[in-house]
């Protein structure tokens, strides 16, 4: 197992499409000036993380390092956390299209310097995370436009970053057919929407920089859904203003609801997202919050606002 120490470096090449090498590249000089030489375990293909972190788990490491982007670094809390490992703490290092789960910490590129501090010396905070169809996320759970987007995003290859996710969720407003979704949450009578978009969110920004849910806390065992209804092409566009802003609560055209768990019912198959990989489930889907799961290596308030 590539490793030193008590820690291992998980590095995806593929992450930003690729095209972020002299990132990763910084990444790995920065870590080896504060921790010492060591080899990064480097995927090769899509689910490597898995093996890597698994195997690094049952070796013993006490801190996963994950460059790449979201996708990365939910296979990564994933393996983590069904470990029951409570000793292990998470770095994250944005490499990704979106990294937006790292925006709800303070985990940017612009703040490298401190991002890689405070993974060295280990100063952690513990979030929740949450399930659905039998494995754990970090950020989101997204349905209808959201996928619509991420399709339309693999077929775009010139644009990269908070760009690609805009021009085509801008695409996706004039061409998305809608979709018809049950939401039930405890406590709660069952609310049946002809939806354009619903995510469920642990974390506050999605799709590169959409603001989705701003009141969504990483630390109070809640999930925040944000159900957007269908509507025409002229009132999608003013809504995806308003969202990318989080401008967004209040609206008519807007459901937002918090609950420890919800079950979405539909008509036969649906693909959903999470923390930006796709999935499909049949019939329902039920998004649970897992309170507490995981710590996580974060610069301080004053780093990350700097």
């Amino acid at each position: 197992m590539p490793r030193s120490g008590s820690f291992v470096v998980v590095v995806n090449p593929a992450a930003g499409r690729g095209r972020r090498r002299a990132r990763l590249r910084d990444y790995l000089d920065r870590l080896r000036n504060q921790l010492g030489e060591f080899q990064p375990a480097v995927t090769e293909r899509a689910g490597d993380e898995v093996a890597i972190v698994d195997r690094a788990l049952a070796d013993g490491a006490s801190t996963i390092i994950a460059l790449g982007g979201d996708g990365t670094w939910s296979a990564a809390a994933d393996r983590i956390i069904a470990s029951g490992r409570r000793d292990v703490a998470l770095g994250l290092l944005p490499v990704g299209t979106g990294n937006d789960f790292g925006k709800s910490l303070g985990i940017r590129h612009e703040h490298a310097d401190a991002v890689v501090r405070a993974i060295a010396e280990r100063r952690t905070t513990t979030v929740d995370a949450g399930r659905a169809g039998g494995r754990h996320f970090l950020n989101v759970v997204g349905l209808g436009f959201d996928i619509a987007v991420i399709d339309d995003a693999e077929r775009t290859p010139l644009l990269r970053g908070d760009l690609l996710y805009r021009f085509c969720a801008l695409r996706q407003l004039f061409r998305f057919p809608g979709r018809n979704v049950t939401i039930e949450s405890p406590g709660r009578p069952p609310e049946k929407l002809d939806i354009l978009m619903l995510t469920v969110s642990n974390g506050n920004y999605f799709g590169g920089s959409f603001h989705i849910a701003p009141r969504a806390s990483l630390a109070d065992g809640r999930l925040d859904a944000v159900a957007i209804r269908d509507a025409g092409p002229f009132t999608r566009a003013r809504l995806f203003s308003q969202v990318s802003r989080g401008a967004h609560e209040g609206l008519a055209e807007v459901v937002c609801l918090q609950s420890p768990s919800f079950t979405l019912r539909f008509d036969g198959t649906l693909r959903y997202e999470m923390d930006g990989e796709v999935y499909e489930a049949r019939d329902s889907l039920t998004v649970e919050s897992v309170p507490a799961a995981l710590d996580i290596c974060v610069p301080s308030r004053e780093e990350a606002a700097s």
